[in-house]
């Protein structure tokens, strides 16, 4: 599946942080540099992920760039022979064989970008993202502003009540907020 002697080293790159804190745009920028340097990417995404678009990484900004979605990690595996570089998208909607799939991938010499959040609404560690950072050669934690005060944000504050864990949306459904904006709201 992959080049016997790969000459690159791998290593796994996660970028973590709240909802529009930037990780969906810097897992874009870092994709297209790799293109520019004229290596084979891959880009991928959870298939449950419609909110712009089916096939490509959409940013909340609006910048894009093609994607292959999957329904699941393994699926990734199938699909990267003979690339540089691997880019995942809200890693945290996979199921714990991601991390895994990263490590196989990593091994064999391919640069691995993941973004996706580390907390879910509740403030709870998010899926197979603790184990992905904890794996992971460099982490990138990006914030978002605090819509209630200002300070650096992050924590996704849910705006409606659904108290399941997985809820696709965007501003309509989620507001970046400080620790001490949680708690108050927590506390209500």
């Amino acid at each position: 599946m992959f080049l016997e002697n790969n000459k690159h080293k791998g290593w796994i790159e996660v970028i973590c942080g709240s909802m529009f804190s930037g990780k969906t745009e810097e897992l874009i920028r870092r994709m297209k540099r790799a293109q520019f340097a004229n290596l084979k990417v891959e880009i991928f995404k959870p298939s449950i992920d419609v909110r712009y678009s089916e096939g490509d990484v959409v940013s909340h900004d609006a910048n894009a760039i093609q994607s292959t979605p999957v329904e699941s990690a393994q699926n990734i595996l199938l699909m990267t022979s003979d690339v540089d570089v691997v880019g995942i998208d809200e890693a945290q909607f996979f199921d714990d064989g991601i991390v895994d799939v990263c490590r196989q991938l990593a091994n064999s010499g391919v640069r691995v970008i993941v973004a996706g959040l580390d907390m879910d609404y509740m403030g709870v560690p998010f899926g197979p993202m603790p184990a992905l950072m904890a794996t992971a050669e460099y982490v990138t934690k990006v914030h978002a502003i605090c819509v209630r005060c200002g300070d650096l944000a992050h924590h996704s504050h849910r705006l409606t009540a659904d108290d399941k864990q997985v809820l696709l949306g965007a501003q309509d459904a989620y507001q970046p907020i400080c620790r001490h904006c949680f708690n108050e709201l927590q506390n209500k």
